[in-house]
C-alpha cells in the first residue's frame, strides 16, 4: 500500500485555485466595475474569453486576482456563463441602486442566486 499511495496522489486532480478578474469599464461618463470569480469555467476559456469583454465605445481594463475583493454591494452566485455547464460568481461594485436591475437579471436570466454581502 505504501508504494501505491504516491501513485494515487500523483493521478488525483488537484483542487482548483481561486481565479477571478476585475473588469473596469469606462465610457460616455459612466464607469463600471465588476469582478467575475470562476466556479467551473475551464481556465483558458475564463482568462481569454470571459474576462476579455468587448464593449463598444468603452475603455476596458482587466486585472487578474486570486479572488474578488471585498466591498461589493451585490453578488450573483452561480451565474450561468455561456452554457449551463459553466458557472461563475459576479461581484458588483459602485452604484448600489443598480441592484434593482441586476438582481432580477441574475435570478431570471443567469439562473444565479442574488446575495448582499
Amino acid at each position: 500500500m505504501r508504494q501505491i499511495l504516491p501513485i494515487l496522489l500523483a493521478v488525483l486532480p488537484l483542487p482548483a485555485l481561486a481565479e477571478a478578474c476585475v473588469v473596469h469599464s469606462q465610457g460616455k461618463g459612466v464607469a463600471v466595475q465588476l469582478c467575475q470569480q470562476n466556479v467551473s469555467i475551464p481556465k483558458g476559456l475564463f482568462r481569454d474569453g470571459f474576462c476579455q469583454p468587448k464593449l463598444k465605445d468603452q475603455e476596458i481594463r482587466v486585472e487578474f486576482v486570486e479572488q474578488c475583493p471585498e466591498g461589493a454591494y451585490g453578488v450573483c452566485s452561480g451565474a450561468q456563463a455561456g452554457n449551463a455547464a459553466y458557472r461563475q460568481d459576479i461581484y458588483y461594485y459602485g452604484v448600489a441602486s443598480d441592484a434593482r436591475i441586476l438582481k432580477p437579471f441574475c435570478e431570471q436570466q443567469s439562473a444565479g442566486q442574488w446575495r448582499t454581502p
